[in-house]
């Protein structure tokens, strides 16, 4: 397996060749067609999250089931599938409950890797899926499979942001038809989040950042109102914008603690705040707790969109197919697996809504 690349925090580490072994029981070996490059990619790299190097990267993923382990029904050889870092047992808690997302049950893939570096050494796949490489080998649950008339490219950011993005509006907040919905942050999920917010009918949508690129494509993907956070006093603002109350729910898209406690300050009484985006593994933000008290505030956590990565797929798919979901739009520019450091560079420098690495 060629070309595959691997990284330390912050010092690119190019692998020439890779090793990848036969998928065991339950598991299956995706030949990659494409891998977009994700925030959370970039924040593994960078050392801002806990892992182990050396790592491939890569999770927003879409391909060929090549070979299957033992046990699998979920799939077969020739399925074009969509790969997720989200894996479900369909057996514990939160299996059982419908909130698969959070599936803690038991994988070998957890403690193994089916990579290993030309020396026999293991490499670690990051982000569950190691899709910055040739073959990916995944736990079943951890694809879907998807018709010929939706491209894989566009298929692969479905995966994570997409669903991201749409599912915490849908799913996790379950905004409600007339809502006013303000996103901060207009990058890949922040842009989900406003699609997620015209699929649910929000009558205002507000879209916050400090990039005036990312701010025009906030306003195509759906976005009723596009503000510059460094240029408008953002409370007088939204509150000119929602009829004086402050707006119904509050999307903090970006990996921010300062966006978080700014994102309170712009809810309505008895408003909801999502916190979406992920920030460095350590940080923490100050709580007002009498004022979230006092007003009746709502502050949820949303992981990969509460998704159900089975059913949401589809449905997803399906609104792509009836134009009311963008994915075109989203990508910026597609590069060979040789050119990863260049898609990965334009993303850290903001260039970027979405870079794709592409096989096909």
């Amino acid at each position: 397996m060629k070309a595959a690349v691997s990284y330390e925090p912050k010092t690119p580490l190019r692998i020439e060749e890779l090793e990848i072994d036969a998928p065991r029981q339950g598991e299956v070996k995706i030949r990659l067609a494409a891998t977009a490059v994700c925030h959370s990619d970039l924040h593994y790299l960078q050392g801002d999250w806990i892992g182990n190097f050396p790592m491939v990267a890569g999770h927003e993923s879409a391909g060929y089931v090549e070979e299957v382990g033992e046990n699998v029904t979920l799939t077969k050889p020739g399925d074009r599938v969509i790969v997720s870092l989200l894996r479900a047992c369909g057996r514990c808690y939160y299996c059982t409950n419908g909130m698969p997302n959070h599936c803690i049950g038991t994988f070998a893939l957890d403690t193994e890797s089916r990579l290993r570096d030309k020396q026999g050494n293991p490499v670690v796949q990051g982000v569950r899926v190691g899709g910055f490489a040739d073959y990916a080998i995944v736990d079943q649950s951890q694809v879907v499979q998807v018709s010929e008339d939706i491209p894989l490219d566009r298929a692969a950011l479905l995966a994570c942001g997409v669903m991201t993005g749409v599912g915490a509006v849908v799913n996790t907040a379950q905004v409600k038809v007339g809502s006013s919905v303000v996103v901060i942050g207009s990058g890949g999920v922040g842009l989900n989040a406003i699609q997620g917010a015209q699929i649910a009918g929000a009558a205002r949508i507000i879209a916050l950042d400090v990039v005036d690129m990312k701010l025009e494509a906030a306003k195509r993907f759906g976005a009723t109102d596009a503000i510059n956070a460094q240029r408008e006093d953002l409370r007088t603002v939204i509150k000119d914008l929602t009829e004086g109350r402050g707006a119904d729910y509050v999307f903090v898209t970006v990996g921010s603690t300062s966006a978080v406690q700014q994102g309170l300050t712009l809810l309505r009484r008895a408003g909801t705040l999502v916190i979406v985006g992920m920030p460095q593994a350590r940080a923490t933000a100050a709580l007002p707790v009498i004022v979230v008290a006092n007003s009746g505030l709502r502050i949820l956590g949303s992981l990969m969109g509460s998704s159900r990565f089975s059913v949401d797929i589809p449905w997803l798919v399906d609104l792509y197919k009836q134009k009311r979901l963008k994915l075109d739009e989203l990508i910026t520019n597609r590069y060979p697996l040789a050119q990863i450091n260049e898609a990965i560079e334009s993303m850290e420098q903001g260039k970027a809504l979405r870079n794709v690495i592409v096989w096909e």
